[in-house]
């Protein structure tokens, strides 16, 4: 019988928020030199136990022993001291400081009279970059890179400390595929040393590339644990959510109307330099561009939130200009952003989340609609299966995944009827990426527009009417739904 070194040992592990059960009994092994795949439905509680053993939250029951030493709980010292290293999938960085303050935060080494030596903090930063294939200017901001880039920054950090055990929440859903690959790389490079990886990821096609072992929550217990070889998709999906998925995609056929919105020679940012299209009423528009091709300035240019350089924006034929999102709202347009924590209250519940989209261009001293917060969010709660399946619980104590469904939510209660989805599956599992897709199915036949923003080939393939690629800040190829392909996709991106 093969002998393992365990780094990691969870012991009936529990935790209780206010009214909440979010683990109920977790009992698991790290061995080193393994990178085991942590899977579960939003709210399946993988995200509040990977910030249990990086000491954020305290269990209120089991034990944890960590190269031999039991503990009844961590702190984020003591973590750190066990070497325990977390990568959170909600990006933790400090948005005003460089890159060099971000990966060194805490530790910036020092020269003489304690000052801190400027020259050599950025150079051990670019080296600590490089080694992940990464080139990032080590002085910018932090808040001047896009997603992807503040992405690789959170995992160069929790690298640059040398954990033996090194926790990935969701580290590759805002990289493109070469950047994954390269985060591969630099994986199973810590396997070959010995480290023990914990990977959390809905994207079920990374089990083959990198898992060793599939571990699957469901509800805040684990499952089952299975062999890398026998985690096919049918299997886990089934372990997942306790049923067959049927249809991952139900995408539905519509008959397309009148143009709802359109943008000519829509430049902003430093990105977009050229974007013409035309959405129309039942029609799901995709966008694909690989990092960096200025997909990411589309939502904000459209929505108000950023001044366009140039071009022009029209809505239902008539031309607009959105001085802010209020005025983007109020013409029917409604957002799902890439970052979900700018479009978040999380110290309040449900109901507030939702009315936000009501009180835009709102005076302050307007009455709130207190009787129709309750109604709607007890609606969407059982419409979109958001759980906890509470009104009162703030959305803090929700998956990341949950938290999408309430502003989704949002956007369906206010009646918008053009909506721009922003990587809308972003932190999202495979049951519930399905639910998502079948509401936007039903909102086209009802007669909404949908501009996808999207990096996940398949999700394009199953669910555009179109695809607008940029390259370059410009369309490069615009494809019919009978030629979007993975190849045609990649082609004209590249």
């Amino acid at each position: 019988m093969e002998e393992y070194e365990i780094l990691l040992k969870l012991d009936r592990i529990e935790k209780r928020f206010p009214g909440v059960l979010a683990l109920k009994s977790i009992s698991l092994d790290v061995r080193a030199g393994e990178v085991q795949v942590l899977l579960g439905e939003n709210g399946a509680g993988k995200s509040t136990l990977m910030k249990i053993l990086a000491g954020e939250h305290e269990p209120t029951g089991g034990t944890i022993e960590v190269a031999g030493r039991r503990v009844s709980g961590l702190t984020p010292t003591l973590a750190t001291e066990l070497g325990i290293g977390l990568v959170h999938q909600e990006l933790s960085l400090v948005p005003a400081l460089s890159v060099t303050e971000n990966i060194f935060l805490g530790r910036m080494p020092t020269g003489a009279f304690g000052r801190i030596d400027w020259k050599k903090a950025h150079a051990d930063a670019r080296h600590a970059l490089e080694a992940l294939g990464v080139a990032i200017d080590p002085t910018a901001e932090v808040r001047t890179l896009e997603v992807a880039e503040q992405q690789l920054i959170e995992i160069t950090r929790a690298l640059e400390r040398g954990p033996r055990i090194l926790l990935l929440d969701e580290p590759t859903s805002a990289l493109s595929d070469s950047e994954r690959s390269r985060l591969f790389d630099v994986i199973r490079l810590l396997k070959q040393r010995g480290h023990g990886i914990i990977y959390i990821s809905h994207h079920l096609s990374e089990i083959p590339m990198i898992a060793d072992r599939v571990t699957v929550l469901r509800d805040g217990i684990v499952v089952d644990t299975l062999p890398a070889a026998e985690a096919d998709e049918e299997t886990v999906i089934s372990l997942m959510v306790g049923r067959q998925l049927a249809e991952q995609f139900p995408k539905r056929t519509v008959t397309l109307g009148s143009p709802a919105l359109a943008a000519e020679h829509l430049a902003a940012g430093h990105a977009l330099k050229d974007l013409s299209f035309t959405l129309h009423r039942g029609e799901i528009l995709g966008v694909y561009g690989l990092m960096g091709a200025g997909q990411a300035e589309i939502a904000g240019a459209l929505f108000g939130l950023q001044p366009a350089r140039a071009g022009t924006i029209s809505v239902n034929g008539a031309p607009v200009h959105f001085r802010s999102s209020a005025d983007a709202i109020a013409a029917g347009l409604g957002l799902l952003s890439r970052d979900r924590r700018q479009s978040l209250v999380p110290m309040q519940p449900i109901g507030p989340n939702i009315s936000l989209s009501w009180l835009a261009g709102k005076s302050l001293l307007s009455r709130l609609d207190l009787p129709r917060e309750r109604e709607e969010s007890t609606r969407y709660v059982a419409d979109l299966r958001i759980r906890p399946a509470s009104t009162t619980h703030n959305l803090f104590f929700y998956s990341g995944g949950n938290q999408q469904k309430v502003i989704l939510a949002r956007w369906m209660s206010s009646g918008a009827s053009i909506l721009i989805f922003d990587e809308p599956t972003r932190g999202i599992d495979v049951g519930a990426k399905a639910e998502v897709f079948a509401v936007m199915s039903r909102l086209v036949a009802e007669g909404a527009s949908i501009l996808m923003i999207s990096s996940e080939l398949n999700e394009l393939i199953g669910m555009a009417d179109r695809v607008l690629v940029l390259r370059g800040g410009r369309i490069s190829a615009e494809l019919p739904r009978a030629e979007i392909t993975q190849e045609n996709l990649l082609r004209y991106a590249s």
